[in-house]
């Protein structure tokens, strides 16, 4: 598998596997990059201030790991098929790889035979889980269905409720995998286009509200204040992640290198918050993944590699 593909005129031109690719490249750059930062203050302030990439090995977190099973998913099925999802979720889980406590307890249940229904419909008192981690993996689902909006919509949650069944975190997946779709189009749409133009598939919820909000920040509103006002992932929520995630994404839609600076400026949950504007900036015609960065990833694992 390559991981730069070529730029052409419009994303929506390539096949869905191509798109899906794609987005997990962004996804999984943005992933690593995002993981370097988590510094001591200072440390940070001056190396994002400079502009400086932190001189240590780039790896991938959990964000890239079960997005890797989602591409995998979207190639086999072609569709979201829960039942096989959940199998290669708890089947590929590595704990060195930053998973939550309550999605190590649920895979690790999972492995061990216990039916991923009754486990999901059991986490947090009957609620379900709200965090980010569905949303950090929607990426390619939005990408692959980049040509079928009402499939994307539909196939985005399904993935959501395989592990987030919290109706926040299904607006947070359904949010990212939109706004991976639209990027794929040649349009040129201001920040606040493209954010409101999310927002109209989103439910009535908190990350819509709080899409709202960023669809009104002030043209040249900072990152940091950005994140002070939508939320930087720091409660690991998906309200407090995506809206702040779709917000960096819409500013730079033609330049990945600036959209990953300003995601991980805010600080809060940067891996993530890097891995979703990664694999949506990574869907416009106009973005180049940049190969020095691509050349200090960690490879993909050989499962997924053979797989393909």
């Amino acid at each position: 598998m390559s991981t730069a593909h070529s730029q052409i005129v419009s994303r929506i031109d390539e096949t869905r596997l191509q798109r899906a690719l794609r987005s997990l490249d962004g996804l999984t750059l943005g992933d690593q990059f995002g993981e370097l930062f988590f510094l001591e203050v200072t440390q940070f302030e001056d190396l994002v201030g400079n502009r400086k990439v932190p001189e240590q090995a780039w790896h991938y977190t959990d964000d890239t790991e079960m997005a890797l099973s989602v591409v995998l998913n979207l190639r086999q099925h072609g569709k979201i098929d829960q039942d096989s999802l959940m199998h290669s979720f708890a089947l590929r889980h590595d704990m060195t790889r930053g998973y939550g406590p309550s999605m190590r307890r649920v895979l690790s249940d999972v492995r061990e035979g216990a039916a991923w229904r009754t486990t999901i419909a059991g986490t947090f008192e009957g609620q379900g889980s709200w965090g980010n981690g569905s949303a950090m993996r929607a990426g390619p689902i939005g990408a692959y269905f980049a040509d079928d909006l009402p499939a994307c919509i539909e196939q985005s949650q399904l993935s959501s409720l395989a592990t987030h069944t919290h109706p926040e975190a299904v607006a947070g997946a359904l949010a990212v995998a939109v706004s991976a779709a639209l990027a794929c189009h040649d349009s040129k749409p201001s920040p606040a286009e493209f954010i409101l133009a999310v927002a109209d598939y989103i439910p009535d919820s908190e990350v819509r509200s709080r899409l709202l909000r960023a669809s009104r920040l002030a043209p040249g509103t900072s990152p940091v204040h950005a994140g002070h006002m939508l939320g930087n992932g720091s409660e690991i929520s998906a309200p407090d992640t995506v809206p702040f995630a779709v917000w960096c994404a819409a500013q730079h839609l033609g330049d990945y290198e600036e959209a990953l600076w300003n995601a991980v400026s805010a600080g809060g949950d940067r891996d993530t918050i890097c891995a979703i504007v990664g694999s949506i900036v990574a869907m416009s015609s106009r973005t180049t993944l940049p190969a020095n960065w691509m050349s200090l990833m960690e490879p993909y694992p050989q499962w997924f590699r053979e797989a393909l």
